[in-house]
This record gives structure tokens, sequence and C-alpha cells, in this order.
């Protein structure tokens, strides 16, 4: 599962609101533009903004398996036709095209996750929208990543046992029943555990967030950001 992971590179010592307009103008650029040779760029600054993070390409990917066989699904359902020529090249083209940018948006965004605190996520999005918008939408945010690693090693436990217990032979439907039962009886478990533990601890929806400050680092980030933004327009 992706995670924070301390580190010294260039990501790291950059301010949470500038990783934040890069994947945005990135973003932006990617769904703006799908001619292969905006593909062929948009790949070259996925790749630098991952070797910039030290993000292993393959740990990432795999942990996004499972976005990725939707995204590999996909090109195939939008080909397939109900009659003549039963395979609509073009379509699929255009969707594979569509799976490909989305799969770039990830990688950027796991590049952004391994290199920012949780904390400086939050405070990030709390100082950049006022009032009380930004205090919700920062405490999900915060909540998300601390809560869904939780929610994953739950379901891996739970299938690792089922394996242990020759829950393996049994047919499709009775493992997907076992298996939506127990993680879903585990969330909820943890849903209450975590209000319990926010109450113990005297929730506040404005703590004292970690201070942040733009340095020189951030410059060519913005910059970056606001290119990729402007080439979504072009």
């Amino acid at each position: 599962m992706l995670t924070y992971e301390p580190d010294e590179t260039i990501a790291h010592r950059l301010d949470p609101r500038s990783k934040l307009a890069v994947q945005i103008g990135f973003a932006a650029t990617a769904l703006a533009h799908t001619s292969p040779r905006a593909l062929i760029a948009l790949t070259v600054v996925a790749g630098v903004v991952l070797a910039a993070t030290r993000v292993p390409p393959l740990e990432t990917l795999y942990a996004y398996r499972f976005a990725l066989v939707i995204l590999a699904i996909a090109p195939l359902v939008a080909a397939a036709t109900l009659g003549p020529p039963w395979i609509d090249v073009e379509r699929g083209t255009t969707s594979a095209r569509a799976s490909y940018r989305v799969l770039l948006i990830l990688l950027v965004s796991a590049a952004y996750v391994r290199s920012t605190p949780v904390r400086h996520s939050r405070a990030a999005i709390q100082r950049t929208i006022p009032g009380k918008p930004g205090q919700v939408l920062g405490v999900g945010v915060a909540l998300v990543f601390r809560f869904l690693p939780v929610l994953r090693g739950d379901l891996q436990t739970i299938r690792e046992a089922m394996a242990a217990r020759l829950g393996t032979e049994r047919n499709a439907a009775e493992r997907i029943h076992l298996v939506g039962v127990l993680a879903l009886t585990r969330a909820f478990d943890r849903a209450d555990r975590l209000s319990l533990a926010l109450q113990a601890r005297c929730f506040a929806w404005n703590p004292t967030l970690p201070p942040l400050s733009f340095s020189r680092a951030d410059l060519p980030a913005f910059g970056v950001a606001v290119a990729l933004l402007l080439s979504a327009f072009v």
C-alpha cells in the first residue's frame, strides 16, 4: 500500500501546496490532450516525477493492480459491439488512451503520497481553502490516508485466513459473500473505534497544524504547474 516514506529527495523538501499545484496541472493537461505525442510527453513528465521522489514504478503498479484491471478491461468493453463489425477499433483505441491517461495521473498521485506527510496535506488544504469547507476537506483527506491502509490490511488478513482454512476451494459466489461480509464488519468496527478514539483525544476541527513555508525550490515546481495548466488550454 502506498504511504508516506521519509526521505531526502527534492520532492520531500517541497511545500505540499506546490506539489498539489503540479498534480492539478498534470491532471488538467492529461485530460485535455489525447494525441500520441501528448501522451509521450506526459509519460516523460510522470517518469521525472517518479524519479524525483524515488518511487519504484513496479511497486507502484502492483499497489494499483486492482485499478489496472479495470483500466485494462475498459478498452475491451468499449471496442465490443452488438453487431458487425463486432469490434470497433477506433472506440477501443480512444478508451485505451483514456485509460493510459488515468494511469499516468495515478502514478503522479503516488509520488505525492510517498513524499508528503498526512498532516502536511491537511495543513495545505485547510490553508488553501478557507473556512469550514477547507476544514471538512482537510479532515476527510487525513482520515482517508490513515484509514484506507488499515482497511486494506484487514482485507488481506481475511483473505489469508480463508486460504489457510481452504476457503479457496469454495465457489466464487461464496468467497465473495464471505469476504464482503467480513470486510464490512471489520470496516464498521474500525469506524466505531475511530469515532471513540477521536472523542477520547478531544478531536478538534482546527488543530495546531504544522507550519508550511515556500522556499526557492518551490519556484520551479510552481513554474511546472503553471506550464501544465496553460498547456491544457493550448
